[in-house]
């Protein structure tokens, strides 16, 4: 079981765990072990996950975001199986736990009446610069 706060818990059944060859320089040692770490977790079947939770979780994963609503993670950091596996887990829990975090809501404001005028004059200063760039006539 993976705790994510004292609410959401994530059960070992909702999560896959498959092990491959890590791509990348190791010696002999790369073509004979597999380190990397291939992390599937269905968050949309997920019964502890709320809704709420689970559409942030989709904007927030991005491209990990399968089709068929799982969470994909790769680790292939370190040469240890059992580090990548915990740094997979880790991953999973920070993600999830941005994602129960709601965004705060943008209060709309107005400019102020002294930055109103402060741009009108400006802009009307920048028009007097542009204005001398004209092409100069003989008689002048």
């Amino acid at each position: 079981m993976l705790r994510i706060n004292d609410t959401i818990a994530i059960e070992d059944w909702e999560m896959s765990e498959q092990f491959t060859r890590a791509s990348g320089p190791g010696g002999q040692n790369v073509n004979k072990v597999s380190t990397a770490v291939e992390l599937r977790f269905e968050a949309e079947r997920s019964p502890n996950l709320p809704g709420p939770v689970k559409n942030r979780l989709r904007r927030l994963a991005g491209r990990r975001w399968t089709k068929d609503g799982a969470v994909v993670l790769f680790v292939d950091e370190t040469r240890s199986q059992a580090r990548n596996r915990d740094l997979a887990r880790d991953r999973l829990a920070e993600l999830i736990l941005a994602a129960t975090k709601a965004p705060k809501r943008r209060i709309a404001t107005r400019p102020t009446l002294g930055s109103k005028k402060r741009r009108l004059k400006a802009k009307k200063v920048r028009g007097t610069i542009k204005a001398m760039r004209g092409s100069v006539s003989p008689d002048e």
